[in-house]
């Protein structure tokens, strides 16, 4: 039996699953997909640490998506099966604002960090002569570094506005995480210009970035388009979709839930969305990067080799 007991200063989470089997298969379906996103990405991180062969800027930069992947499910998900499984849903203000911190900060330090690995394939195939000196490994650590410092400095800002706002006696978010704007819904002020500043940071920190996405994308496509090497045409064109892959499942649904004014968002199809940039991508990103690169299925191989010679 669910408590709904609150105190004045906790939230109350609505949760994903409903009290039916329905609900019950969703739970043991999303319980699966955090395991697996658990074991690809810790698996990810560990083959590139012990394969020398992965020890470039391109693999460097995946195994710190694996890891913002490993933080950002791990963010949401335990909290979520904790609530459904005890049925307790309630959280505390300050246990809201440390899962709305974190969860911001990786999904922004996230979005650069795809930048970051499109400007890699970009210099790469475009200016490979030059690809040593612009991505040196103190640029990559630059890289990794501006990603989450802008995404902290952001959700720092967003985390204490939602802190400090009045809320009214309803303390029911129809989330299953605290998202802000979902929290905004229950204040007892008029929040429009917090939410101008939410239209604002989501185009600056996921609309330019993903328009330099797509614009040295079409640079990389034209290129390949005049490699004279049907080799590298065929690796580059499989390197290249992978990451547009990733790329679009995270940042399209990201982008659409918070562009949207208020008026058009319904809570139902904000949480499917978030189902999807919080759950699956973590999931399907070490998939997708292991099952379509030859160099990541050649690593698995090498590793397992020298384990089984090592046991012998």
């Amino acid at each position: 039996m669910e408590s709904y007991n609150q105190t004045l200063t906790d939230f109350f989470l609505m949760g994903l699953f409903p009290p039916t089997s329905i609900g019950l298969f969703l739970f043991i379906f999303i319980a699966l997909i955090f395991l697996m996103a658990l074991f690809g990405n810790l698996s990810m991180i560990i083959l590139i640490l012990l394969d020398t062969q992965l020890h470039t800027p391109m693999y460097f930069l995946l195994s710190q998506l694996s890891l913002m992947d490993l933080n950002y499910i791990s963010t949401i998900v335990p909290k979520m099966a904790f609530n459904y499984l005890f049925g307790n849903k309630s959280i505390s203000l300050f246990g809201c604002g440390v899962q709305s911190f974190f969860f911001l900060t990786l999904a922004v330090a996230e979005a650069l960090l795809l930048t970051s690995m499109a400007y890699d394939r970009y210099v790469a195939i475009c200016f490979p002569l030059h690809y040593p000196i612009r991505m040196n490994k103190k640029v990559c650590v630059l890289m990794i570094i501006g990603s989450w410092t802008i995404g902290s400095i952001n959700s720092c800002a967003h985390t204490v506005y939602a802190l400090h706002i009045p809320y009214c006696q309803s303390r029911a978010i129809n989330h299953f995480f605290c998202d802000v704007p979902a929290m905004l819904t229950l204040a007892c002020m008029d929040t429009w210009v917090y939410e101008y500043t939410v239209f604002v940071s989501t185009t600056l920190l996921i609309v330019f970035p993903f328009i330099g996405i797509a614009s040295s994308y079409g640079r990389v496509l034209f290129a390949i388009c005049h490699m004279q090497s049907t080799e590298g045409r065929k690796k580059a064109y499989s390197t290249c979709s992978t990451h547009l892959t990733v790329v679009t499942f995270y940042y399209a649904p990201f982008a659409y839930t918070y562009l949207r004014p208020r008026s058009l968002r319904s809570p139902t199809e904000d949480k499917a969305l978030a189902v999807f940039y919080t759950i699956l991508t973590p999931m399907l990103n070490p998939i997708i990067y292991s099952l379509r690169n030859k160099e990541v299925i050649g690593a698995l191989r090498r590793v397992i080799q020298r384990m089984c010679s090592i046991k012998i």
